[in-house]
């Protein structure tokens, strides 16, 4: 995916459309998670992908290329609800349909720190390694490993005190 990303940065239309494609889902479900509106979201994708494909010289390193993606659509999605006085933080940016059905689990999650919840979100949510956490956070593994050891303690600490199980 490295060369489709390198070809897109370098002005080819049609690899540029492919990455769109292949990242569509991530782009779709974190929208809905924020803005919970169907035209709101697919109104986030076109603004997202009119902003990527004018900015996609910008990428600095082809396996960011994700990352930069939904770094943009957060952007906007906090602009639309800020915009909409919607916003008093980002306490829903890591639901997700299967956590939706544990209450409990979405408020725990809510209450963690941003960096925290972009934490769990890249590890549990978008299935990545520590390798590549610390990859493009451009820390040591180590730092994410300690940080995801603490975040989950959090979590289990705020699911004990509500009665919850994680």
């Amino acid at each position: 995916m490295e060369h489709l990303v390198r070809r897109a940065i370098a002005g080819d239309d049609d690899a540029f459309l492919q990455l769109m494609q292949i990242h569509r889902d991530v782009l779709y479900k974190t929208a809905f998670i924020y803005l919970k509106n169907e035209h709101e979201v697919l109104e986030a994708l076109q603004e997202v992908t009119y902003r990527a494909y004018t900015k996609r010289h910008q990428v600095k390193e082809s396996s960011f290329f994700q990352t930069w993606l939904v770094r943009i659509l957060l952007n906007y999605c906090m602009d639309t609800l800020k915009k909409q006085g919607k916003l008093a933080s980002l306490n829903e940016y890591v639901e997700k349909e299967e956590s939706t059905s544990n209450p409990d689990l979405n408020l725990a999650l809510q209450a963690l720190p941003t960096a925290q919840r972009e934490l769990i979100h890249l590890k549990y949510f978008n299935d990545l390694k520590v390798s590549e956490i610390a990859r493009r956070l451009k820390i040591p593994e180590g730092t994410v490993k300690s940080r995801l050891h603490h975040t989950l303690k959090k979590i289990r600490v705020f699911m004990g005190e509500r009665g919850g199980d994680i």
